[in-house]
């Protein structure tokens, strides 16, 4: 069997299965600057089947998209204009270059423009004007990105194709509280009961009426039975960086999706979620011999930052 990848803009692959979630992590983190609106928008020219995002909250109790706990000056910067006044205090720097999110406000936490490549991970990773978001890198609330969905659903600047495949497109939040540091959400959660954070999360999901388009994603399970106890009809993903087998564990509290890190699972592991009625979409694959190799074991989605690769996978027999 001959493996040949084609990237051809738009296309989609003639190996997947209808059904096959393919989720674009932090938007499309290997073609634009991670989590930010260009990044949504070309997941979304891709027609992927899921945005993949991470969540945190600031000080003025916003939620806002972004992955670090921290704003890094590696990847984000201040405009030589700004005027927002930023804190002093040595209690919000880690290191000597970064601040933690939960201890700015909004306003301070939009002043940045994080637009820094990596190209040395994602040497196609580019910071170029997108259409409709063209050169808004700014971290955005959780409200903007559903907002801009919903513009780009409705721009005719994008295809008929694209426009029906944002508005029915679905959300894998991941709330970003720590079992090991309570301090980067800082909300009071009890370990058992649903907190501010994430019921700030379910609130906005039910003004822009998605709550059945999102999964909520943690590596902390108890956010995600917390959860799940407040609004049963949430589809929740248990997320895991390491080996084992609680499928029973997961089962038992109405766990949809396990979400594991790919190199640490195996074809039997996804045979025995599969037993207990668990998809399993593990992150984040962006080779393509590792997504044909986790397809064929069955997995039912792979979250990754090419998902122009994973769309256009083909095969010759």
């Amino acid at each position: 069997m001959l493996l040949v990848v084609v990237v051809p803009l738009y296309a989609q692959s003639t190996l997947l299965p209808e059904s096959f979630d393919v989720q674009g992590h932090r938007g499309a983190r290997g073609l634009k600057p991670e989590n930010t609106l260009p990044a949504f928008e070309i997941a979304l020219d891709l027609r992927v089947s899921t945005l993949e995002m991470d969540l945190h909250f600031t000080a003025d109790d916003r939620v806002v998209v972004w992955h670090d706990p921290e704003i890094n000056m590696d990847r984000c910067r201040l405009p030589e204009d700004n005027t927002i006044e930023l804190p002093q205090s040595s209690s919000l720097i880690f290191g000597s270059n970064s601040l933690q999110i939960r201890q700015l406000t909004l306003e301070q936490v939009q002043a940045f423009i994080c637009d820094g490549l990596d190209n040395e991970r994602f040497p196609q990773q580019v910071n170029s004007p997108t259409l409709l978001a063209d050169d808004d890198y700014r971290i955005q609330t959780l409200d903007a990105v559903f907002a801009f969905v919903d513009d780009y659903s409705e721009s005719e600047a994008k295809s008929a194709s694209q426009r029906e495949n944002a508005s029915t497109i679905h959300f894998n939040i991941e709330s970003k509280r720590n079992a090991n540091d309570a301090s980067v959400i800082d909300d009071g959660f009890d370990g058992e009961h649903i907190a501010p954070f994430e019921q700030a999360i379910m609130t906005i999901a039910a003004e822009y009426d998605v709550l059945e388009r999102i999964t909520l994603q943690s590596f902390d399970h108890r956010v995600l039975w917390a959860v799940k106890a407040a609004y049963p009809d949430v589809q929740i993903a248990a997320l895991t960086n390491r080996q084992h087998s609680q499928f029973e564990v997961y089962a038992d509290q109405g766990t949809e999706i396990w979400s594991p890190n790919y190199t640490q699972i195996t074809e039997a592991d996804i045979a025995q979620a599969h037993r207990n009625e668990i998809l399993v979409i593990p992150w984040t694959i962006n080779d393509p011999d590792d997504m044909l190799k986790l397809i064929e074991w069955g997995v039912d989605g792979i979250i990754t930052d090419r998902p122009d690769i994973l769309l256009n996978l083909q095969i010759d027999e």
